[in-house]
């Protein structure tokens, strides 16, 4: 693709999200900034959290993996269903009955100090280190779209994909998200679905059916696998994808910090279903999306790149056709940004809120002390993808996901523990369980072929990190019994 018309193409677009971001800062303050005044309408959030939940990772890494695991990720798909079912009826009535803005508060008041730091700060390392890793997939595709033609180095092109999230967030906060995020979604779904469609006029079919038909007998839809030393097996990614859903939509300030700005609860619980039935159909899209993709590579004799991740950017930029090419461009760049600049805000509300102990200040001074903190995370950001992009490896899907197993199993541990039983506990140490737990699930991991007769550890180091945790919790019992909270339920 010509590198001056994708540059035409992404002025456009941030344009359009920086007009919405001056429109929507009208009159902001940092209740705006972190709450959007708790005004916002149930179906925006639950359209604009698809493309959150999904970011550049899936847009680029779900189809091109489809060659080596097939349709198996539905699997962890079809857990989810399982999580936001606790989302909904469990985590959701507590943070509105409590009227949180940070929900890790709700960790204070079942336990304790120390505890409250612990959970806000696995947090803010998860989260850094997830989304940066997202924002990597989007500011690899620019590099080589856009910014390596213009002989623009990858460390710049990073600071000005940064600088434009900064640009159109640092004032209006949620609020603005909300709305750009609905627009990100909207440009997702259409490259997704347009895609398609292109590809399957190249293969001459003629209809859904056609389309249906060829993915189901392709050879890439498999789904289900029963194999129990199999890393792919269903009852390992179902309960893995339930817990990764709990964890990364329910247990996160991000995506919960949107849900936390509907009206009352019940609209935040239509929110929830809506987005669930929603993001179920847009992973099965992605999937039939990378079994086309492959189809597409055989019948022209291309051969796919080496890194997975690779093969849908390849074929949309060079051999589809530019309308392809600016649908992906469009499609990975709104996937990325609805992820980021969500992300960006959550950190910037949860480091205020926990760390900073904003709530009783006067407006100036919170609005100065959020600012700095936004500058902050954003620096952050830039220096962990440089990081990444010097250590990556491996699949930036499978990255996402260890990282994950090891950083939330201990938000896990602790509101399972805060949840479901009235125990209190010896507050100071908890966050060396939370220190320990993604140690020892670390070296469960490594050695489990060894030590469990050849069962390997996948997905579900998630669960395994948040049993540990919640057996550490248990050791650490006082005698001072829990409060009235306890249950949350």
């Amino acid at each position: 693709m010509n590198p001056y018309v994708a540059l035409a193409i992404l002025s456009v677009y941030f344009l359009m999200l920086i007009i919405v971001s001056v429109y929507t800062s009208r009159g902001a303050d940092t209740n705006t900034f972190f709450t959007a005044n708790r005004q916002s309408p149930w179906y925006l959030i639950a359209f604009g959290m698809i493309g959150t939940s999904l970011s550049g990772v899936t847009f680029v890494s779900i189809p091109g993996s489809v060659a080596n695991i097939q349709f198996s990720y539905f699997q962890v798909v079809i857990g989810y269903l399982l999580g936001y079912l606790v989302i909904g009826t469990v985590l959701m009535p507590l943070y509105y009955r409590l009227n949180l803005i940070s929900i890790y508060t709700y960790l204070e008041t079942r336990f304790g100090f120390w505890s409250y730091k612990s959970g806000s700060a696995v947090f803010l390392v998860s989260r850094t280190i997830g989304s940066a890793v997202r924002l990597y997939v989007a500011a690899g595709v620019l590099q080589y779209a856009l910014f390596s033609p213009l002989g623009i180095p990858f460390e710049l092109s990073v600071a000005i994909t940064i600088l434009l999230i900064w640009v159109y967030t640092f004032k209006g906060g949620v609020k603005t998200i909300i709305v750009t995020d609905t627009l990100q979604t909207l440009f997702l779904i259409t490259a997704v679905v347009l895609t398609i469609l292109l590809v399957a006029k190249e293969l001459h079919l003629s209809s859904i059916s056609d389309i249906v038909k060829t993915v189901k007998e392709s050879g890439y839809s498999k789904i289900f696998y029963w194999e129990a030393n199999d890393p792919k097996n269903f009852f390992k990614q179902f309960f893995a994808g339930a817990f990764i859903a709990i964890v990364m939509t329910g247990l996160d300030q991000d995506l919960m910090q949107k849900n936390l700005t509907c009206k009352n609860i019940g609209e935040a619980q239509k929110n929830m279903f809506w987005f669930t039935v929603t993001l179920v159909i847009v992973n099965l899209l992605f999937l039939s999306l990378g079994a086309l993709l492959y189809l597409y590579a055989q019948a022209k004799g291309i051969t796919p790149p080496a890194r997975t991740d690779d093969f849908y950017p390849m074929l949309a930029l060079n051999n589809l056709g530019t309308v392809v090419g600016i649908t992906f461009l469009l499609g990975i760049t709104a996937a990325t940004y609805a992820s980021s600049d969500s992300a960006l805000t959550a950190l910037t509300t949860a480091f205020c809120v926990d760390f900073m102990n904003i709530g009783n200040k006067p407006e100036k001074q919170r609005a100065a002390i959020k600012f700095r903190v936004h500058v902050g995370f954003s620096i952050l950001f830039y220096l962990v993808i440089i990081v990444f992009n010097k250590l990556n490896s491996k699949e930036v899907i499978t990255a996402v996901f260890d990282l994950a197993g090891y950083t939330y199993g201990p938000l896990l541990g602790l509101f399972s523990f805060g949840v479901f039983t009235k125990t209190a506990v010896k507050d100071r140490w908890v966050p060396v369980v939370c220190i320990l737990a993604p140690i020892l699930t670390y070296i469960l991991s490594q050695n489990s072929v060894n030590w469990f007769n050849g069962y390997q550890i996948g997905f579900e180091r998630l669960i395994i990190n948040g049993l540990i945790t919640f057996i550490g919790l248990w050791l650490l019992k006082s005698r001072n019994g829990a409060t009235e909270l306890g249950t949350g339920i």
